[in-house]
Formats: structure tokens, C-alpha cells, sequence
């Protein structure tokens, strides 16, 4: 009997094309560069001849590809946001996670729906629009329910007059009925990772809970779609496994849900493993990721799938952060916490959170960094509240329509962070990028950013197109 597991990745499959294409041609690997440049996608054998590629001029070509297809998708544009994690507890026993159920070495904690309000309001004060909920995968009394009234707790907080605008969620695979409640609260993308795609990897590093169901988790993305959640993420924790056969299951199952619903994940995450507290597997990763290896799955990333963000968090150092905005990443996190009320703490606290991070730089700090690069920060959520997501976003974004709205809103809503949030130095290196990138637009995008940022100078909030 096939089960989910073998239905969405076939092993052999990836064994057979790796092996074949362990060593492209430089032929070969030119005729896959030129074909991504065309922006639509790559196959299984083609990615695996990506993966092959060792020489320094090829990688040179495979880094420049992946950089102009970033910018002509989603120009010089960053989103951000921050993860609040609400509860450590978790019935499952993941090897590489401090949040493992018998891990004595951290103090479990869930926050109560007011202590979610208040952590909430902090990142509202530092000007966070966007934010990831995350739980470990058992919860309080109250069970699934806690998270649906942690959605609420979380769009019902405010700081002055400002509010979060879009809530994504990473919780534990649900039914389907769970997911439609799920749906119900607005929520905007729902972030699961299957961590490795290996089979016998998988079962390895899990040694109990209901994650242990390896089926149940890489159908839940199925379920989700079902129940209308347009935008769904995935990701994959490298180091568990080799990255080569990573990148190409990951390119199964994206085919798949193509395949079924006509239209990929929302974004892709690439986690790289970081030390745990409790956890010596995560300290010793089984196949360590280097950086150059780690630049080139990013760059790889682009190419197979040129139209889906990809999320970079906090686990990786400002400098590797840095170096992959040009490669492809679309998305970043800021100013994190993995702990429970680590906000209100206000320290990092790598012994209590789920991992240790690489970027402990506050979020002013980051946008300052970022804009100083060239890129534009933004906090927009417009078309999660327009409805342009899921097929309808991506009906948009492969003939370049959706540059249109991006770019203007992009540009609104860094303006409305650099008037109520930004220090000095950060709002005068936002202002001078801001006239910089209006004075590179051309036509329509030129004229909506300029008339949005006029908007939001003279007081106006939340405005976008």
C-alpha cells in the first residue's frame, strides 16, 4: 500500500538523478543556467545539475544568475518580520530540538493570553507589522483552542494607534477541520517544515510523539490547501541530511502540491542547523552545511522556483544573512526571540529558546544595516488583505505585474516605520533610499510610490495598493 510518504517522495528517484548528474559538464550546466534565466522554473535533473556544480567560475555564473532573477522578480525589496513563540511545551522527542519532551535543561513555559498581548505590544513599539506565532507541538489545557485564541490575542494588541497586520502561523499538522478554524482567523501564510525529507533519517531523529508520522506531517500541507488556506510555507533543517537530496525531495513535494491544487508553497525556509541546549546531534550536525554550500542552495533555490519567497531567520550570523539577499532571499526575520516572553526579557536566551541565533542585532538596527545595502525594508501585508494570494498572487507575479504593487507598498510602509519608529541615523539613511528608489522607478510604480509616501509623510498609516 503506498502511503503519503512514498507517494510524495520517490527515494530512488532522486538516488538514480543524483548519481547521474554528480558530475555536469560544463555544457550541461551552462544550458541549465540559460534555461532559469527564462524565469520559469527547473526540473529534478536540472536542479540536480546545479547541485553537481564545483567550479569557482560556474558557481560565479550560478550566484550571478540567481541575483538577477531576485532583483527582476522582487527588486531591491526585503520583508520582515519576527517570530513570537508562545509556548515551549512539546510531546514530541526531536534529537536536534531543545524543545524536545524529555530535555530537563530548559524551563518550560506558555504564556497566557494576556502575556501574548503584551509581547505582541513590544514588537508593535519597535514597529514589527508582521508577525510568525510559534509553539512547540503539545499545548495547555485548553489544546488547539490556545491557538486560535493566541491569533486573536495577537491582532487585539496594540501600542498607540498601530497593531499587527498579519499574523502567519507554525504549529503542529492539523486536521482538517482544525485547519479550517485555523482559516478563520485570518491568519495569512501556515509554516510547516518537514525537517528532513530522508525516510530513514526522519525516523532516526524522531523518537516519539505524533511527529514520529512521518505521512501525517508531509500530508498536512495537503490539508491545509483543502481547507482554503491559500499561502502555505515549507522548509527543510539542513544538516540532517545531505543537502543535494533535500533540495530535490523538496522539489517533489512543491510538485506535488502543484500538481493538486496548481499552485507551490508561498515561501520556502532554509534553516541551517545551530546548537541546542539538551541537544548534541544539533551541535554535531550528521552532514554539516558549509557556507559556500549553504550560499548555493539559496542561489539553487532562486532558480528552481523563481516565483516563491524565501525566509532567511536569525539562526545565521549578519554577514551570511547579508551575503544571501542578493542570492534570493525575499524574507527575513529581526530583532528574534525562540523563548517564551523572551520580548518582555529582552535578552537573548539561547539556553531557554529553541536554538541559538546568529543575529542578535535589534530590529533598527537591522533596517539601518539593510537599507544602507541598497534594500528596501518592507512591512507591507497588502495582499493578504486584497486577496492576492495563493493562485491569484502568483497569476501576478510570473508576468511582473505584481512589481507594481510591491514596490509602492514596500516603499509606504518604510516610510511609515522611519516616521514613528526609526532612530535619527536610521531614518535619514531610509530617506535618502527611499528618493533613490523613486528616482529608479519608471511609469505606474513610480507614480503610486511617490503619491503613497507623500501620503504617509503627511500622517496618513496603513495605505497601500
Amino acid at each position: 500500500m503506498k502511503t503519503a510518504a512514498t507517494t510524495i517522495i520517490n527515494e530512488q528517484e532522486i538516488s538514480d538523478i543524483l548519481q547521474k548528474y554528480s558530475r555536469p559538464s560544463h555544457e550541461e550546466v551552462r544550458d541549465v543556467l540559460a534555461k532559469a534565466a527564462e524565469m520559469k522554473g527547473l526540473n529534478l535533473q536540472e536542479v540536480a545539475v546545479l547541485t553537481g556544480i564545483s567550479d569557482p567560475l560556474q558557481l560565479h555564473e550560478l550566484f550571478e544568475t540567481a541575483n538577477h532573477i531576485k532583483d527582476t522578480i522582487y527588486g531591491k525589496r526585503l520583508v520582515l518580520f519576527a517570530p513570537l513563540y508562545i509556548s515551549n511545551l512539546c510531546a514530541n522527542e526531536c534529537t536536534y530540538c531543545a524543545f524536545r519532551a524529555k530535555n530537563k535543561a530548559i524551563v518550560r513555559r506558555s504564556l497566557s493570553q494576556n502575556e501574548i498581548e503584551h509581547e505582541t505590544e513590544l514588537l508593535i513599539k519597535q514597529g514589527h507589522k508582521r508577525v510568525l506565532l510559534v509553539a512547540g507541538e503539545s499545548y495547555p489545557k485548553q489544546g488547539f483552542q490556545y491557538v486560535l485564541d493566541a491569533v486573536q490575542s495577537v491582532y487585539r494588541a496594540r501600542y498607540s494607534d498601530a497593531e499587527i497586520r498579519r499574523v502567519n502561523v507554525n504549529v503542529a499538522p492539523l486536521s482538517a477541520d482544525e485547519f479550517k478554524l485555523l482559516k478563520a482567523e485570518k491568519i495569512g501564510t501556515y509554516q510547516l517544515f518537514q525537517e528532513t525529507y530522508h525516510h530513514q533519517t526522519y525516523k532516526n531523529v524522531h523518537l516519539g510523539g505524533k511527529k514520529r508520522d512521518y505521512d501525517w506531517r508531509i500530508s498536512a500541507l495537503h490539508r491545509a490547501m483543502e481547507a482554503g488556506i491559500d499561502d502555505v510555507g515549507i522548509g527543510v533543517l539542513f544538516g540532517l541530511f545531505d543537502y543535494r537530496f533535500e533540495l530535490l525531495a523538496m522539489m517533489q513535494h512543491i510538485a506535488e502540491l502543484e500538481r493538486v491544487f496548481g499552485v507551490g508553497p508561498h515561501t520556502i525556509s532554509v534553516p541551517r542547523m545551530e546548537p541546542a541546549t539538551g541537544s548534541d546531534v544539533a551541535s554535531h550536525p550528521p552532514f554539516p552545511v558549509s557556507d559556500l554550500e549553504f550560499r548555493k542552495i539559496v542561489a539553487i533555490l532562486r532558480l528552481a522556483v523563481p516565483y516563491t519567497g524565501i525566509i532567511m531567520s536569525t539562526r545565521e550570523t549578519a554577514k551570511m544573512r547579508s551575503e544571501t539577499f542578493a542570492l534570493g532571499v525575499s524574507q527575513i526575520s529581526a530583532g528574534s526571540r525562540t523563548n517564551p516572553g523572551g520580548y518582555e526579557e529582552g535578552v537573548d536566551d539561547d539556553v531557554s529558546g529553541q536554538f541559538c541565533l546568529g543575529d542578535h542585532r535589534p530590529l533598527d538596527e537591522v533596517i539601518r544595516d539593510v537599507a544602507q545595502m541598497g534594500y528596501v525594508p518592507s512591512f507591507c501585508t497588502g495582499c493578504y488583505r486584497l486577496g492576492r494570494t495563493g493562485q491569484d498572487f502568483m497569476d501576478l507575479a510570473k508576468p511582473g505585474a505584481i512589481k507594481a504593487h510591491c514596490g509602492p507598498n514596500a516603499l509606504s510602509s518604510f516610510m511609515e516605520y522611519l516616521n514613528n519608529y526609526a532612530s535619527p541615523e536610521t531614518y535619514q539613511t531610509g530617506i535618502q533610499l527611499i528618493e533613490k528608489t523613486i528616482a529608479g522607478m519608471e511609469g505606474l510604480p513610480a507614480d503610486r510610490a511617490r503619491k503613497l509616501v507623500n501620503r504617509v509623510k503627511k500622517g496618513q498609516k496603513d495605505v497601500f495598493c
